[in-house]
């Protein structure tokens, strides 16, 4: 509603505990104030649709997805985002009554904003046919490019001039406030949340590079041969869980890219390189991402960050693993949009990584993780059970062999000193009294014979 004032209309005092509080937007420039608010980040080179319900337009689902850079490709990609938009709705069980576009992109060196508008225009035109033509009609559309925003549907230039409009000041919008009074952090742009998990680069990439070859030389030809993949893995576990350890005892500190460099600093270039490889085991993987929950989520989040810095090219692909247990501990601590940017990030290096797409389907389509939480804990529980069970085997078995072996030492030692025969000498290995008579007849025999065949 583009004449009405250009404030949001909110609750006159503090909500009730029971209620939830909600803001109206009532123009162009209050809808792309709230855009950050509404996906927990500042988007950046991203095409995003929101689901309408409902008379006064509640919002619904959300999908975000980068701009496509083929324009030729921008007909068959909106009818599939349609489409997703309104399953992903049914599923949540409200078909969309209406949808909300966002498209924004800075401009490229030598473009200007409204240069941006205009080559998205097609893009925008193209999304509103798509979710048409499913009966979703498209109430709005932006464009938000360096700082200002378009309206694509609005044709008056009184409160969408040609030139655009620039956005409100961070965190000055009564939507800001409210956001702020709901407990609702913005992480900055998806830019810089993307940048957490890009590889290291000049001479800390070639350490590490080296690293990472002598430990896949070393640790791959083990993982593969099936009588030491166990002991791999509980080494890679070892390990993970003593850096774990380190990043628990050294908080993050206030600025996100110090705190990244310290976190790089807790980890050797060979003790990065041997978890790096150990968790492309999928059963190693899946043991580490036990460790989704308590004191130390934290910390296995900021390692796992850091594991991801350290796959560097050609080992870029290694990052799936680290990057897809950040996503999961992200949204098992509650934090979605921290949670959709990892798991998007480890689909974009793998795109056929299951565990991602497992993660990310559930994550987007408003899922609880407990029930998986639960199931790691079960599968915990069950392995430390078998694991105390093994032990009290080995116990056992230890402890019959000891009273066997004790029992068989007195047999030896009756054997080593029993006498010769009646009369023997107790001396062990003497000859006894028997022995040495045989050998006195046996001499006399020989001396007869002797006598007898000597001649006469």
């Amino acid at each position: 509603m583009h004449n009405d004032p250009a404030h949001p209309s909110t609750p006159a005092g503090p909500p009730e505990p029971h209620e939830e509080q909600q803001v109206t937007l009532r123009s162009p420039a209050e809808l792309a104030d709230a855009l950050p608010y509404l996906l927990g980040f500042h988007p950046t080179d991203s095409l995003v649709m929101s689901a309408l319900h409902g008379d006064q337009g509640r919002f619904g689902g959300r999908l975000r997805l980068g701009i496509p850079r083929a324009p030729e490709e921008w007909p068959d990609i909106c009818d599939q985002l349609a489409e997703t938009l309104l399953s992903g709705s049914n599923k949540r069980g409200a078909r969309p009554d209406g949808v909300v576009l966002f498209l924004c992109q800075d401009p490229a060196p030598g473009e200007t904003s409204r240069e941006v508008m205009e080559r998205l225009r097609p893009l925008a035109q193209c999304l509103r046919l798509a979710c048409g033509r499913l009966e979703m009609p498209v109430y709005e559309a932006l464009c938000i490019s360096d700082g200002r925003f378009w309206s694509y549907c609005c044709p008056d230039a009184r409160c969408c001039p040609p030139d655009g409009t620039p956005l409100s000041l961070p965190g000055t919008s009564v939507m800001a406030a409210t956001a702020t009074y709901a407990g609702i952090e913005v992480r900055g742009t998806l830019r810089e949340m993307e940048a957490r998990y890009a590889p290291l680069t000049g001479d800390r990439a070639r350490d590490q590079l080296r690293a990472l070859d002598v430990a896949a030389a070393e640790l791959v030809p083990r993982i593969l041969r099936g009588t030491e993949c166990e002991t791999v893995r509980q080494e890679t576990l070892d390990l993970a869980g003593m850096a774990a350890s380190r990043f628990h005892e050294a908080p993050p500190l206030p600025r996100r890219t110090e705190s990244d460099a310290r976190d790089d600093s807790l980890l050797a270039d060979e003790e990065a390189a041997a978890i790096i490889i150990g968790l492309q085991d999928r059963v190693t993987r899946d043991r580490a991402a036990e460790w989704m929950e308590g004191p130390q989520a934290p910390a296995f989040l900021r390692m796992w960050r850091a594991l991801a810095r350290r796959c560097v090219p050609p080992y870029a692909e290694h990052a799936a693993a680290p990057v897809t247990l950040a996503g999961w501990v992200a949204w098992s601590t509650g934090d979605q949009p921290a949670a959709r940017v990892a798991l998007g990030r480890a689909l974009a290096l793998d795109p056929e990584y299951v565990f991602a797409q497992l993660l990310h389907r559930a994550c987007n389509e408003g899922l609880d993780p407990e029930p998986l939480r639960r199931c790691l804990r079960g599968e915990r529980a069950d392995r430390a059970l078998r694991d105390a069970v093994r032990a009290e085997e080995r116990r056992v078995e230890s402890a019959a062999a000891a009273v066997a072996d004790s029992a068989r030492k007195p047999e030896r030692a009756r054997r080593r000193t029993r006498p010769g025969g009646p009369g023997g000498s107790t001396r062990p290995g003497g000859p006894g009294p028997m022995a040495k008579a045989r050998a006195r007849r046996k001499d006399g025999q020989v001396k007869a014979r002797g006598e007898q065949e000597r001649p006469q």
